[in-house]
């Protein structure tokens, strides 16, 4: 049922990380249904309320509340005991109208691929370029960093200890230089070595979204001049354990850069798994990764069907 890259390892840290999520929506729904046969307007308020409340978002919630309802005007006889079945189809539908073919194939005639990786500060951003760094180089690819969140001494620091790491080349300035400059010196570095991905961190701020956006539109320009075409995805890293937050910076990003897929990191320390569900429905971006622990092969591609059935299984 699963795809072959799916390891029985990698399904139990799945299923290991989405254990306080799954717990929360469980328990809820059995309160829910307690005592009730029948799929019944009652039933579906309170569903609302425990998909709302496992952040799953407004609007994608009235989208499924609304699939289900037709689905139980349909079929008279569907009973709360298929409520499980029918929500986890009408979840893996909605998740599979944003997924596109190959999501985590980095392409054989484009190189240097180049990752621009965007993000507040704390969402695990330069965790996600480190695991992503060990992910493709343990492929076979030739891996390259570019340090540019130069706003922090700590960022470049801490990009520099996962190259260490991962046993791959950084390049880098000192904290407060240009971080367009720096993108030029990684492209050009790049070019010259026959690198086939480039990961790119930059500064996560938010405060001012015009800097932002000037900021990051000049980096890709930079880009441009070396590697026509890069960056070839805008990855945005999203905290799940902030819940709503996490659409609020979703929100933020989109309209400041042409972000095209995302990272949904932090799920195994919270009850807020149902924020990708949200997130992927929302903004019409596939979720390309999630994070469902702290091992280095704990971010894992994401699979949506192996994500519900996960979510789904108790």
């Amino acid at each position: 049922m699963f795809k072959k890259i799916f390891s029985k390892q990698k399904k139990e840290s799945l299923d290991k990380g989405l254990e306080k999520s799954k717990k929360s929506f469980f328990t809820k729904l059995s309160k829910a249904v307690a005592g009730k046969s029948k799929v019944d307007d009652d039933v579906l308020d309170d569903l609302e309320e425990i998909l709302i409340t496992s952040d799953v978002g407004v609007d994608t919630t009235l989208k499924i509340i609304d699939r289900i309802e037709k689905r139980v005007a349909k079929d008279k006889y569907l009973g709360t005991a298929e409520l499980n079945r029918i929500l986890r189809e009408e979840i893996a539908g909605l998740l599979a109208e944003n997924e596109t073919d190959s999501q985590s194939k980095i392409p054989d005639n484009v190189k240097p691929y180049v990752i621009m990786v965007v993000g507040v500060n704390g969402v695990g951003k330069t965790t996600t370029i480190g695991k992503l760094a060990h992910k493709f180089k343990a492929e076979g690819k030739k891996v390259m960093l570019g340090a540019a969140d130069t706003f922090r001494a700590a960022a470049i620091d801490q990009l520099q200890i996962w190259a260490d790491r991962v046993g791959i080349p950084i390049v880098k300035q000192k904290m407060g230089s240009d971080p367009a400059s720096v993108v030029y010196d990684t492209l050009q570095s790049a070019v010259a070595n026959d690198v086939d991905v480039v990961l790119i961190d930059t500064a996560g701020r938010l405060h001012n979204k015009i800097n932002l956006m000037n900021e990051l539109s000049k980096i890709k320009k930079v880009m441009q001049k070396i590697v026509p075409g890069a960056p070839h995805e805008i990855l945005l890293v999203l905290d799940g354990s902030t819940g709503q937050n996490a659409f609020e910076q979703a929100k933020q990003f989109t309209k400041a850069t042409e972000v095209n897929a995302l990272a949904v990191t932090k799920l195994d320390g919270t009850a807020k798994g149902g924020v990708v569900i949200g997130i992927s429905d929302q903004f019409q971006i596939p979720v390309k990764y999630i994070g469902v622990g702290e091992k280095i092969d704990d971010l894992q591609e994401f699979d949506k069907n192996v994500f519900v059935d996960s979510f789904f299984s108790l």
